[in-house]
């Protein structure tokens, strides 16, 4: 650890290593070792560089526009950071900064799900989603903008809840009949109940203002088998967020989940009836286990015609999602030359016709 920030170096010729996610281990792009995380702490100890997890933070600057300050380990550049960031490049040497005193205390995370899909999958499973649409503005294919894609570790809040859960409702049985010219409907109306025990394991809730809710949402679910012990190695090469949402805060978020969850689990096994509406949902909720984790996921922002559109995928999984906007001019284009060229085929079959 030098200058306030913390990496994980080569053992066998110091230079910073970084995470590979296809291989689950550790690189070096100058010696192309390849390192277990075993062999890195075996390594590290052995040169007096164990991690110490309870320290003081270490010293930081601030500049002049309230920006935290340190040093680049490899070059002495300085690294600058908004007070969220925890993990961040030097924009000279391009040496991943992993800034320790934003993970200490209840910042630091109890696990992680290690990245598993690296740039290039990102980048193709974007390119995929621009396939068959003729009309994308030239941006979304610029390599430029693509290689703009970045793995972030987003801090999330995974809870575990115990529910007792009760429904009331009204179904109604509707039957209908003719009887000579007469056509005849008779409904039937039942209290309907329902309750059940529920157990909720690791409901997640985004702990970043940074990132839309709905787009972490929608990249879900993460497979939770994959969660590790946290350990500063695995942000080697990536970028990373430290929560700015309270454990509280996100709290309501999963509790209003498990509810909503809970409601259409029981409306669900309400069956046999022609119309059903609920009356009344009342569900106590115990939480029985929260714990504060990042999870991968691969972002890239274009922007377009002064908007910013969002890309996400799920750095695990490969879930990507995001909307390419339609380039009205390429429409229009599209279209007059298919005027042109219809008028000028239907010209030829006239002048044709003529002279047979």
């Amino acid at each position: 650890m030098r200058g306030g920030t913390l990496d994980h170096t080569c053992p066998n010729c110091d230079a910073v290593l970084k995470f590979n996610p296809h291989g689950q281990n550790w690189v070096c792009e100058y010696c192309k070792g390849q390192f277990t995380k075993e062999q890195i702490e075996a390594s590290e100890a052995k040169k007096g560089h164990v991690l110490n997890e309870t320290a003081e933070p270490v010293k930081m600057e601030k500049n002049a526009e309230g920006m935290d300050v340190y040093s680049c380990p490899n070059c002495g550049a300085q690294i600058v950071a908004d007070e969220n960031t925890t993990a961040t490049f030097c924009v000279y040497c391009k040496s991943t900064a992993i800034l320790k005193n934003k993970l200490i205390g209840e910042f630091n995370p109890v696990s992680v799900i290690p990245f598993y899909k690296t740039k290039e999958d990102a980048i193709e499973a974007f390119k995929s989603i621009g396939k068959g649409k003729p009309f994308m503005p030239k941006e979304f294919s610029d390599k430029k903008n693509i290689g703009e894609m970045k793995g972030v570790y987003i801090p999330f809040w995974l809870y575990d809840y115990h529910v007792n859960g009760f429904l009331e409702a009204e179904g109604r049985k509707v039957s209908t009949w003719r009887s000579g010219d007469y056509i005849y409907t008779k409904t039937d109306t039942y209290a309907v109940y329902r309750d059940a025990q529920m157990d909720y394991h690791r409901i997640p809730v985004d702990g970043s203002t940074h990132f839309d809710d709905d787009m972490m949402n929608s990249i879900e679910p993460f497979d939770y088998q994959g969660l590790v012990d946290f350990s500063h190695s695995y942000l080697s090469g990536f970028l990373a967020e430290k929560y700015d949402v309270s454990s509280e805060d996100a709290q309501k978020d999963a509790e209003t989940r498990a509810r909503n969850s809970t409601t259409n689990a029981l409306r669900d096994s309400i069956v046999g009836y022609s119309e059903v509406d609920i009356r009344n949902a009342n569900h106590q909720l115990q939480s029985t286990k929260s714990d504060y984790v990042l999870l991968p996921v691969w972002m890239l922002n274009i922007k377009y015609k002064d908007k910013i559109y969002m890309f996400a995928m799920n750095g695990q999984t490969g879930k990507m999602i995001g909307d390419i906007p339609i380039d009205k001019n390429k429409v229009i284009r599209y279209w007059f030359i298919l005027f042109i060229a219809t008028f000028v085929i239907s010209l030829i079959i006239w002048w044709i016709g003529g002279i047979l």
